[in-house]
């Protein structure tokens, strides 16, 4: 028993010696890189005039997906995440047309139906240890999650369209897996990140989109047999954790939205798209509605008619959204 002791304390010792070892390993120029990990666009997604003192350790402590000042909001917006990115010069632009409304909004991107279950919560969130409440004041998502929510007394009508998004195929710089097309993504050996559609709007249209390209056997082996065997990875968050997966060559390639892989490109994230031709591609209509019951509903209307505004419309053209024009 005695020996048993002497080498757990020494164990321990060993353990905790070596931890400054590592943390002052990862913080060398040729170690970790914290780059890599979100929040990708350095603050600028937060309105807040006062932001204090800053306290973000990517990938320990680090909410990328809440945005703003939660003291006094005068608009709350529950965004589906497929375009975070481009949020901070929306409401940028949103500010300066409306200035009173300056330092005053505050918004959460993560899932639509993660959202939806937030709502059912009654607005309270909790991430990690950090526990809050935050009703929103309109809810945007795709269309048809909109109008589902509107249709059981979730949202008010009407349901506000504005842009479109197409998919492509994600993959890091250089695409050393040679993925040239969705058959590929079925290939023996290839590691995908992809969305889960228990969660994610995505994971029906890329359903959709396997079975243009290989029928059901395609679709069953990424969704199915790929989950079983460990090949696929299911995402939760896909806008953030589809380029992690891919940059720290945990995946080979990962459907997503063509904005997102844009937005990576842009920022110099090494990562790169395969295109998807249109016979085989799904295009996603985005749609807006305000709360019922929503404690800030003109604040709410004056966001959804600024996202059909020619300003807003610039903004989303920059990642590759399209207008909607009610024909797609």
């Amino acid at each position: 028993m005695r020996l048993v002791k002497d080498f757990k304390k020494l164990l321990v010792l060993a353990v905790l010696s070596a931890m400054p070892l590592a943390v002052h390993a990862q913080s060398q120029p040729h170690g970790y890189n914290d780059q890599v990990f979100p929040p990708w666009q350095h603050g600028a997604n937060n309105d807040a005039l006062n932001k204090g003192f800053d306290f973000t350790v990517p990938e320990v402590d680090n909410m990328a997906d809440f945005h703003g000042d939660l003291s006094d909001p005068k608009l709350v917006l529950y965004v589906g995440g497929n375009y975070y990115f481009a949020m901070a010069p929306l409401v940028a632009a949103f500010e300066a047309a409306n200035p009173q409304y300056k330092g005053h909004i505050f918004y959460v991107t993560i899932p639509p139906g993660m959202l939806a279950k937030i709502m059912q919560q009654g607005g309270t969130i909790t991430s990690g240890n950090m526990t809050f409440t935050v009703k929103p004041d309109a809810y945007l998502a795709g269309l048809k999650k909109v109008q589902s929510l509107i249709d059981t007394g979730v949202l008010s009508a009407p349901a506000v369209p504005y842009v479109t998004n197409d998919l492509t195929i994600m993959v890091p710089k250089g695409n050393p897996a040679h993925i040239e097309s969705l058959a590929d993504l079925g290939r023996p050996g290839v590691k995908l990140a992809m969305p889960n559609p228990t969660y994610e709007g995505i994971g029906k249209q890329i359903e959709a989109s396997l079975r243009k390209a290989g029928g059901d056997a395609l679709e069953t082996q990424i969704y199915q047999t790929g989950v079983q065997n460990g090949t696929t990875i299911l995402t939760h968050i896909h806008h953030r954790q589809t380029p992690l997966l891919l940059m720290q060559g945990l995946a080979d390639a990962g459907v997503t939205w063509k904005s997102e892989a844009i937005f990576q490109e842009e920022i110099g994230n090494p990562i790169s798209d395969v295109p998807i031709p249109p016979a085989e591609n799904s295009t996603a209509i985005y749609a807006g509605a305000v709360v019922k019951d929503a404690a800030h509903p003109d604040a709410a209307k004056a966001w959804l008619a600024f996202l059909r505004s020619p300003t807003a419309l610039s903004i989303f053209e920059h990642y590759g959204f399209k207008p909607y024009t009610g024909h797609s």
